[in-house]
């Protein structure tokens, strides 16, 4: 609950600087934007924890939230088309803040004080509804958990000391990542890391992309500005599809739920398992988006937008399902913030690429 307050705090004080920022304050943009940033993936991060209610269809709640993350620039459009019927930039902004009662209300009464557990417990209850009687203790839960981890635990070890092991027994498998396991213990591990490779190396063509996209129709349009300004409101329009789009990426993740699970395997293993064409999926998604892009034919570029617009929902989207599904569901908060941070910090690599294009002649190609 703490963490969503403060997110909508950050947010509606970045909205009130630019509110009262002017050409005699241009200062104010640069801590306006940095708070709405930090403020929206706060509130992003209280609002993914959603999905563990649906159960079934968890991924896809929570890549739905991440799609509308995606398309929240389509504020910023309807700002502009306002702006251009007379209706002035600080009201709009004004408007932006004071709507941040509502988020304020929401989290107070409807968001419970802690994270929301998953697998739900039957009598797991939320919100104003709650009374003392029927109220779900958190911590009374993840306590017994953990006893009953224990106990079993010990439980195993008696029993496999009592029993005589046979020289052609081979070791007992143990899970690497199990629901007690360490943030440290998550963040060394082989699947944090090579998700992080995999989301900072498609992340940054992305950024790429962007900054290279202005240059590239340029010199493919004849430095038409007509026929520029034509396809740039285009891949405008394109990104505030993302919302429609992310959803996809988690009903293939949930689809197994629809079904048994084979023998021998337990629910974490099948949603790992059914991630795998996800993440598949999303590669070919970007190899696909690459190949057209670097196509010198400038019709083309209509296909390149949305394969770009559908593979950055499905990457997004399925970042934040993969950290739940692979880590414990009481780091998601910190793993997805360190992620998002140290990919942020390779995506720093970018402005020497751009410098490279820029001594090419402005063709990405290369």
């Amino acid at each position: 609950m703490e963490l969503g307050v403060n997110g909508r705090f950050l947010y509606s004080s970045g909205t009130l600087f630019l509110a009262f920022s002017s050409k005699a304050l241009p200062l104010l943009l640069f801590p306006a934007l940095s708070l709405i940033a930090i403020g929206g993936i706060l509130l992003l991060l209280t609002n993914i924890q959603v999905g563990n209610l649906f159960g079934t269809h968890r991924s896809t709640i929570i890549t739905l939230y991440n799609g509308a993350f995606d398309s929240s620039s389509a504020v910023f459009l309807v700002i502009k088309v306002l702006y251009e019927q007379g209706i002035s930039l600080q009201s709009s902004f004004l408007f932006l803040s004071a709507c941040g009662i509502i988020h304020l209300l929401r989290t107070l009464f409807l968001l419970p004080k802690s994270h929301i557990p998953y697998p739900l417990p039957e009598s797991y209850t939320y919100g104003v509804s709650c009374h003392k009687s029927k109220s779900y203790n958190l911590e009374e839960f993840e306590g017994k958990q953990e006893i009953d981890f224990t106990t079993d635990r010990k439980k195993q070890d008696q029993s496999r000391d009592s029993e005589p092991q046979k020289p052609d027994d081979a070791p007992p498998k143990v899970e690497s990542l199990s629901k007690d396991s360490s943030f440290k213990s998550c963040v060394v591990s082989w699947f944090f890391l090579w998700h992080l490779v995999w989301l900072s190396v498609m992340q940054l063509r992305h950024y790429l992309f962007i900054g290279t996209l202005n240059p590239m129709l340029n010199r493919l349009a004849n430095q038409d500005p007509a026929t520029v300004s034509r396809y740039t409101n285009a891949f405008a329009f394109t990104q505030l599809t993302g919302i429609f789009c992310a959803p996809w990426n988690g009903l293939l993740m949930d689809r197994h739920k629809r079904k048994g699970l084979k023998p021998g395997e337990n629910e974490k293993k099948a949603d790992l398992r059914a991630s795998i064409l996800s993440l598949f999926l999303t590669s070919m998604q970007c190899l696909l988006f690459s190949i057209c892009s670097t196509i010198p034919f400038l019709p083309l570029q209509y296909v390149t937008f949305v394969l770009q617009v559908l593979n950055r929902s499905f990457l997004y989207g399925g970042n934040a399902a993969f950290i739940s599904i692979a880590f414990p569901i009481q780091h998601f908060g910190k793993l997805y913030g360190l992620i998002m941070s140290l990919s942020a910090v390779v995506s720093l690599l970018q402005y020497p690429c751009l410098a490279l294009v820029k001594a090419f002649g402005g063709d990405p190609f290369y």
